[in-house]
C-alpha cells in the first residue's frame, strides 16, 4: 500500500487571505487539533511583515504556545532574510521559501523580478547554512493567469538552480488553478527522474473543478507529497475568481476510499472542517465535511420494508 504525507496549509495559506483577524488562541488550538489528525507536516504561518500580512503578526507567539506532536514537522514561510532570522528563533521544523517562475505574477506579488526574488531565497539559504531543512514553493508552475502558459522547461531550470544549493525539497505550485490532468502527469513524471534526491510535493488549487483529478494524476504518477488546507481555504489574490486550495479532507478521503495510506484520521480531520466555518465566520468550499464520507451509511426510509 503506498504511503501518502499531507501538509496542511491552512493556517497560513488558508488563514492570510481572510479579511477578519483570526484570534491567536484560535489558531493554536486548531493546529494542536490537526497535530492528532496525523499529517505529516503543518505549515502552521508566516515570519513576512506583519504590516503585509496582518493576519499572521503573531507568528511568534504561535510558535511559541503549539504542542509540538513527534513525527509531525512544523514548517514556516520565510519570505527573506529578515524573516529566517525570526524563524530560526521559532525552532521551525522546516523554511518554506516562495517564489514565482512566471516573470509577471512574480512582479505582482512579490513587487521583484525572479532574479531578484531567486538571488534573496539563494542568501537565505547561504544564511540558514543547514540548520533548518529548506523546501522551495515555485508558484504558477502550471500556468500564469496574466502570461498564460509557463513552458515546464522554464520551471525545471528553477528546480535545477535550487537542487544546486541544496534544498531538501520542491513544491510544485498551481497557484492559480490552470493545470490539467494530462499537464501534472508530464510534469511529475519528469521532475522525479530529474532530481529522484528531493522531497518532491504538489500543490493544487481547486479554481476550475480540478483539484482532485490532478491530486490523482500526481499520485499514479508516483508523487507521494501533497498541500492541503482544510475546508479548501485560501486562494490567490491575482487569480480573478479563484477558490481555495483543494481541501485536505477531500483528497485525503478519496485516496483512502482508493486504498492509498495517508496515515490521517479522516473522523477526526472532519470533526475539524466542520468546525472550521464558526472560526473564519463563513461556509467553507470543503465537501465530505458536508456530506460525510462515501462509506457512512443512512438508514433507509421506513415505507422500504412496505415496499418488500
Amino acid at each position: 500500500m503506498t504511503r501518502i504525507y499531507f501538509n496542511d496549509v491552512v493556517t497560513r495559506d488558508g488563514f492570510q487571505i481572510e479579511p477578519n483577524f483570526i484570534p491567536t488562541e484560535d489558531k493554536v488550538r486548531l493546529i494542536d487539533a490537526m497535530s492528532q489528525c496525523g499529517f505529516a507536516k503543518i505549515e502552521v504561518t508566516s515570519f513576512t511583515s506583519p504590516k503585509a500580512i496582518p493576519m499572521l503578526r503573531d507568528a511568534e507567539e504561535v510558535m511559541g504556545k503549539i504542542k509540538r506532536v513527534p513525527g509531525v514537522e512544523y514548517t514556516v514561510l520565510v519570505p527573506n532574510l529578515r524573516g529566517a532570522e525570526r524563524a530560526l528563533e521559532s525552532r521551525a521544523d522546516e523554511f518554506n521559501l516562495v517564489m514565482s517562475t512566471s516573470e509577471t505574477h512574480n512582479l505582482a506579488n512579490l513587487r521583484m523580478t525572479r532574479e531578484k526574488s531567486f538571488a534573496g531565497l539563494a542568501e537565505v539559504i547561504r544564511y540558514v547554512d543547514g540548520k533548518t531543512p529548506i523546501n522551495v514553493s515555485l508558484s504558477t508552475a502550471f500556468g500564469c493567469p496574466m502570461e498564460g502558459d509557463v513552458p515546464q522547461e522554464v520551471v525545471e531550470q528553477f528546480c535545477q538552480r535550487f537542487a544546486d544549493l541544496g534544498v531538501r525539497g520542491l513544491t510544485i505550485c498551481d497557484t492559480t488553478g490552470m493545470a490539467n490532468p494530462a499537464q501534472v502527469t508530464k510534469m511529475s513524471e519528469s521532475l522525479q527522474n530529474k532530481f529522484p534526491q528531493l522531497q518532491m510535493t504538489m500543490h493544487f488549487h481547486n479554481t476550475r473543478g480540478m483539484g482532485l483529478a490532478n491530486v490523482l494524476a500526481a499520485v499514479q504518477s508516483g508523487i507521494v507529497r501533497f498541500d492541503g488546507s482544510l475546508g479548501g481555504l485560501g486562494g490567490c489574490p491575482y487569480a480573478p475568481g479563484a477558490s481555495g486550495n483543494i481541501s485536505s479532507e477531500d483528497a485525503i478521503h478519496m485516496l483512502d476510499a482508493m486504498g492509498y495510506d495517508t496515515g490521517v484520521d479522516i473522523p477526526k480531520l472532519l470533526g475539524l472542517a466542520r468546525e472550521l466555518p464558526e472560526i473564519v465566520g463563513h461556509t467553507v468550499p470543503g465537501q465530505v465535511a458536508k456530506a460525510g464520507r462515501s462509506c457512512d451509511l443512512h438508514p433507509a426510509p421506513t415505507y422500504i420494508n412496505e415496499l418488500k
